[in-house]
């Protein structure tokens, strides 16, 4: 199949997806959807076609682009429109993490899996309300229960929904 037979299509599953949509997610709704028997789309030209797409999207002309966060592909509002985009949206986009949520958010993203007693531990503050406020906004997921320290804790890790929030395509290195 020829890549600008491909591209509409493409566009149109990462345009209705509600999540970042991997290319390999992509290539096998595509395969799926348009039945190939002989003339499957490969992962090449799925690359090919979001690329293409991208540059199309790069022009001035639009107030939206397709960028690669999460883990996946998906329609972005440029940076410039923020300010015009929260005015729609009201305070969704414009609520912020306390400083005690993100300093407890940047202690899990840099040593997940980690116990409450841990961050504590690290913070010198209970945790218990940013904690509660991180699972709710799903930035953080628990992820189990140590097995080495006592009364098996529950563990939390960042979530996909942590990349989304803050346009990473993956988790940050751990140092644990």
């Amino acid at each position: 199949m020829e890549i600008s037979q491909l591209i509409p299509h493409v566009e149109a599953l990462i345009f209705a997806a509600d999540r970042p949509l991997p290319a390999a997610d992509i290539l096998e709704l595509l395969n799926n959807a348009l039945a190939f028997l002989e003339d499957r789309a490969s992962q090449e030209q799925v690359d090919t076609a979001i690329e293409a797409i991208m540059e199309k999207y790069h022009s001035e002309f639009y107030a939206f682009e397709v960028r690669e966060s999460g883990g996946g592909y998906q329609f972005l509002t440029k940076r410039n429109y923020y300010q015009t985009v929260a005015q729609l949206n009201g305070e969704k986009y414009l609520k912020r993490l306390s400083t005690a949520a993100l300093e407890t958010l940047s202690i899990i993203a840099y040593r997940q899996p980690i116990s409450k007693g841990e961050i504590e531990h690290i913070r010198g503050v209970s945790t218990d309300y940013s904690i509660t406020k991180l699972l709710e906004k799903e930035l953080i997921i628990i992820s189990g229960r140590s097995e080495d320290l006592p009364g098996k804790p529950l563990l939390y890790k960042t979530s996909k929904a942590f990349m989304d929030y803050f346009g990473i395509n993956s988790p940050p290195i751990c140092l644990n």
